[in-house]
């Protein structure tokens, strides 16, 4: 690093030269401080015995009281349980949307390429509670378009959206459907950077199109597929709670119930203010401990890490 490469004044100039960049720049900054940092304070009603009549700093102080509790409790390794099954089954179906790339990139770029792009990408923007409308329509043992099937041929459909054991195959795999498509995008970004001299220099040399795939594509993606695959992974214990808690019955309710939905209900049907922020903080910091191992390990055996 040179001498005075992050001086005052070179860095009051910058901002001088760019002032225009730095002002549409700020309503994030600001928007990022009020709702993403300042919230932030909050944490500490996981340490205290939270009352709202009290207030943050006029509640009692509890220490680690919630996090045992939360350790020592039935719910303990369910909830934890059930959220690492649905990720890391998602987690496995991370290479869907690149396989999705390379398929749409050998694609000729005609209509049929533009209106397969647009088919799939359509499901992302429907909303999740119209998402799970829908599967609750169609998995219906008895109305939906599963049930007559298996009526059409004399068979009894099973309870698709009632049962426990096949509760993360539904989530899993109707949330690739949706979002495969729009997951593909950045990968089809990335292969579109891919210089045509290398496919001409290939195609020279008498390469298939197996070997462009292997030898250009896949090199190609690599350090977009690293990148996200960390951030994946650093959210292992973030699965989403809008899908999860819509989807959620009696019926599989023993492999529905996941962190995010167990603090919803402790904390605002429940009011346990302090025992769900106990629960919540223990989660952001498995996830957090989980990120910087990952991108650790990352830039130990590869060139790609996000710092």
């Amino acid at each position: 690093m040179r001498a005075g490469q992050f001086a005052p004044g070179r860095t009051i100039g910058q901002i001088r030269r760019n002032w225009g960049l730095y002002l549409l720049l700020l309503p994030a900054v600001v928007l990022t401080l009020l709702f993403a940092y300042k919230p932030m304070y909050g944490v500490i009603i996981a340490f205290k015995d939270y009352s709202p009549a009290s207030g943050i700093t006029g509640s009692p102080w509890a220490g680690f009281k919630y996090f045992e509790k939360f350790f020592h409790s039935y719910q303990f390794t369910t909830t934890i349980k059930n959220t690492l099954v649905i990720s890391v089954y998602s987690l496995i179906t991370f290479p869907i949307p690149i396989l999705l790339a390379l398929m749409v990139n050998q694609m000729r770029p005609n209509r049929f390429r533009r209106f397969f792009q647009t088919v799939s990408y359509m499901p992302h923007f429907i909303s999740t509670v119209v998402m799970v409308g829908l599967m609750m329509i169609l998995f219906s043992p008895s109305t939906g378009l599963l049930g007559s099937l298996y009526q059409l041929f004399g068979g009894e459909a099973p309870d698709l959206m009632g049962s426990a054991g096949l509760f993360s195959s539904v989530y899993v795999w109707s949330d690739v459907w949706q979002h495969v498509g729009w997951d593909s995008i950045i990968y089809i970004a990335a292969l579109s950077a891919v210089d045509p001299s290398l496919y001409e220099a290939a195609t020279v040399d008498g390469a298939s199109r197996f070997h462009k795939i292997r030898y250009i594509d896949i090199p190609m993606l690599m350090p977009t597929a690293i990148t996200l695959l960390i951030l994946r992974v650093g959210g292992l214990l973030g699965v989403g709670f809008e899908k999860v808690y819509l989807m959620q019955n009696d019926l599989n309710i023993t492999s529905s119930e996941i962190l995010s939905t167990y603090v919803y209900k402790i904390g605002l049907l429940s009011s346990q203010y302090s025992f769900s922020s106990a629960i919540n903080l223990f989660n952001t910091v498995i996830n957090f401990i989980l990120l910087i191992m990952v991108n650790q390990i990352s830039k130990k055996f590869s060139e790609n890490s996000l710092w």
